[in-house]
């Protein structure tokens, strides 16, 4: 997709946009049907991050009173993903706080309980845990972990606008190691951070040139007590037209909505399905309410599409 299309994208008005999103609409009909996967997190350790990014409620610059705890015990991780398995999830996906998991003691535990979820359910495990250390990586992809999720969060050219205590090339390098060790990638991005249209397409290049496997795609949720906490959340219209783009530059690569889309999308929710996206994050996120999983698997069946526990 050239340029001058993403930016028209973004030009277009409700009635603008009715052609687009039915090519939208046929591209993910052609790649999965009437499919939907649904993926579940667990935010299992929290808070009392030394990173800065200004959007999160878990850094070191956030004032936002959030539960803080250390990485949960196996047993109570294994729990939540039956759970999540029962209510219907396709994947299950472990996140943690901080730069990275580097204790051999947290790996370990990890590590078993990557074994056990794959053990007892029929779930695909992910895990999003920060910059690690090749070894790790394969030892993650030796223990079944299906992908490895790390978003680059923006454009590298507004990255040092949200954080500053590691690099845009760290995280790249994070994710080329995880293709490297056999991990399928999840990397996507937040929107409504004060970014361009041009940077979303900058970001949108990135992910291409990186070959990642599916893309999240995330929007702002005003937290207080962050530096974002002021910033005018997106209008729903702009964040349908964030995963149309998405969809269209993109239309062979499972694209995931995740935090913040009832904030962002209001009314506009159940278009999401038109304007392209095949996959939701359902439940909550890792310090904000989402929507419970009966609430989209009703949205579903409205709809007339179905959640499978399949990957297409």
């Amino acid at each position: 997709m050239l340029f001058q299309e993403w930016q028209e994208i973004f030009r277009l008005n409700f009635t603008g946009m009715w052609p687009l999103l039915a090519r939208a609409s046929r591209l993910r009909e052609a790649r999965c049907g009437q499919q939907i996967s649904l993926c579940v997190i667990i935010n299992a350790k929290s808070g009392h991050c030394p990173q800065d990014c200004a959007f999160c409620a878990q850094s070191r610059r956030s004032a936002a009173p959030i539960d803080k705890y250390p990485l949960l015990p196996r047993e109570q991780m294994v729990a939540a993903a039956q759970a999540a398995a029962a209510q219907g999830a396709a994947r299950f996906s472990i996140v943690t706080s901080g730069r990275g998991v580097m204790s051999r003691a947290e790996q370990e535990t990890i590590l078993a309980t990557v074994a056990e979820i794959r053990r007892i359910t029929p779930l695909r495990v992910c895990v999003s845990l920060g910059i690690v250390s090749p070894e790790f990586l394969a030892a993650l992809a030796a223990a079944g972990v299906y992908r490895y999720h790390h978003n680059v969060e923006t454009a590298a050219s507004f990255f040092p606008e949200i954080a500053t205590a590691h690099t845009y090339e760290e995280r790249l390098a994070t994710i080329r190691q995880a293709k490297a060790a056999g991990l399928a990638v999840c990397v996507g991005g937040i929107f409504g951070l004060g970014e361009s249209v041009a940077q979303r397409y900058e970001m949108a290049q990135t992910l291409r040139d990186l070959e990642v496997d599916s893309i999240p795609l995330n929007f702002l949720q005003p937290i207080p007590g962050t530096p974002l906490a002021a910033r005018q959340p997106l209008e729903p219209l702009e964040a349908l037209q964030i995963i149309l783009a998405f969809r269209l530059f993109f239309p062979d690569k499972r694209l995931i909505i995740a935090g913040g889309r009832a904030g962002a999308l209001r009314s506009l929710a159940p278009l999401l399905f038109a304007a392209g996206a095949d996959a939701l994050m359902t439940g909550d996120y890792l310090t904000t309410r989402g929507q419970l999983p009966a609430q989209d698997l009703q949205m579903l069946q409205d709809l007339g599409l179905q959640a499978v526990q399949e990957e297409v």
